[in-house]
């Protein structure tokens, strides 16, 4: 077969290829650009908990989560910081999570969290919860997140008012 001819036979198929690759049935950016993994959320029968896990950017650009909500409770974003007197406390994370570019963000016990505040109803070991996470630009990603017995990270919280509350059970409140 001469050059040219294998050139006249290829060009179509090599159109073929591009329509098909630019008619692809992929999901849109949005609807992956976050996502948790090995997310959870600490069972509590009242008051206060937190939601843990591993937020994923698969985006070009930050996403900045500024907000998170359920119907489980009241919500807050959270973060662990040094008080006056030098121990770590919960406080509200001004600003919100930044979750790079291609990146990720780590919630964990002891550091950056999602607050449920006052519990509607218990959240027992093998429950499941969702939780919507709404980014600075609107977006929102809801995410279910199952529950389990977790007893470390035992810190103080410290409320929007500044001062230090408690739980019902006499043990710091927001103990995630």
């Amino acid at each position: 077969m001469t050059p040219w001819r294998r050139t006249r036979l290829a060009a179509p198929v090599l159109v073929l290829a591009v329509t098909l690759a630019a008619c692809g049935t992929s999901a849109p950016e949005s609807s992956a650009a976050l996502t948790v993994t090995d997310g959870w959320v600490k069972a509590a029968d009242s008051g206060m908990t937190g939601a843990f896990g591993t937020l994923v950017n698969a985006t070009g650009s930050d996403i900045t989560i500024t907000e998170a909500s359920s119907d489980a409770s009241r919500m807050e974003l959270h973060e662990m910081a040094k008080a006056a007197d030098g121990t770590m406390l919960m406080r509200p994370k001004e600003g919100g999570f930044v979750v790079p570019a291609r990146g990720e963000h780590t919630l964990a016990p002891g550091a950056d969290h999602v607050m449920f505040m006052d519990l509607t109803q218990p959240l027992k070991p093998g429950d499941e919860v969702a939780v919507t996470l709404t980014a600075d630009d609107g977006s929102s990603w809801t995410v279910t997140l199952p529950v389990r017995t977790f007893t470390g990270a035992q810190e103080s919280y410290q409320g929007s008012d500044g001062g230090m509350t408690t739980n019902p059970t006499g043990t710091p409140a927001g103990t995630p």
